[in-house]
């Protein structure tokens, strides 16, 4: 199936320092894509992949899992290591629990860490649910366009295929019991009301990381994806902020230095 315009992933050479983005289930590059270019306008280099499944058609993440989804910003991390010095991760929402897997794996691999409404447990009678409704429905309605924005838009499927719910579940208990081996600076931003991933996900983050560490910023004026909301820009510029403290390959003007 082609990718829907907008959902395309987005690549840029830039400097030294380098920053992997990872989008949120069922959604696409498309709700990252203003962070990954503000990024890149700075010098950096930037990637942010399509996971599999996603950008197309609901039925095709059926297909998928979340050993899919975490391969995927796997290679796109060797790839970074392979071309700069320094190595930043980054998520929104379920992306959040791919980076925060990718720097409890990867240790001294990756310089820091930014998490946006981290998601980080399936709540209510859902993951229950999940083991049998499998069997019986293909999918339930979407999760996307939490924005408090007036006019913006996620570019999400309008359907959850709960095969790919239900791997979604295994992978936050996964990612959950990962989370002491993540060591590195946390940046993580999380809006004051959010209907989709609760406040209660990111406390759960912030206690059980092993982080020194650590920058915690609610955003007021977002929903869940606040990288398209009021507050988008404000994380754009946090996290430019958090990556210049710790990079080396910085420099004072504020843009990456180029190789």
């Amino acid at each position: 199936m082609p990718v829907l315009p907008g959902a395309e992933p987005f690549r840029h050479e830039g400097g030294e320092t380098g920053v992997l983005l990872c989008h949120g289930f069922t959604g696409s590059p498309q709700s990252l894509r203003p962070w990954a270019e503000h990024l890149a306008e700075r010098g950096l280099t930037v990637s942010l992949p399509l996971l599999p499944g996603h950008g197309t058609r609901w039925q095709d993440m059926a297909l998928t899992g979340w050993q899919d989804w975490y391969a995927e910003v796997e290679r796109e991390l060797r790839t970074l290591r392979e071309r700069c010095t320094e190595v930043f991760v980054a998520g929104l929402s379920m992306g959040g629990a791919l980076a925060l897997r990718l720097a409890a794996k990867h240790g001294d691999e990756i310089s820091g860490v930014m998490v946006v409404n981290p998601a980080n447990r399936m709540h209510g009678l859902a993951p229950y649910a999940l083991p049998v409704a499998r069997h019986l429905l293909r999918s339930t309605p979407g999760i996307a366009d939490d924005i408090k924005k007036e006019g913006a838009h996620e570019l999400g499927y309008t359907r959850v295929p709960l095969h790919s719910a239900h791997s979604l579940r295994q992978f936050f208990r996964l990612v959950d019991g990962e989370l002491p081996q993540v060591t590195q600076p946390l940046l993580l931003l999380r809006s004051a009301e959010d209907h989709v991933v609760p406040s209660a996900d990111s406390a759960r983050v912030l206690s059980r990381v092993s982080s020194t560490d650590v920058t915690e910023i609610v955003l007021e004026q977002s929903y869940h994806v606040a990288t398209l909301d009021h507050d988008a820009e404000r994380i754009f510029e946090e996290s430019f902020a958090f990556i210049g403290r710790l990079a080396t390959g910085i420099g004072k003007e504020g843009t990456a230095a180029r190789g």
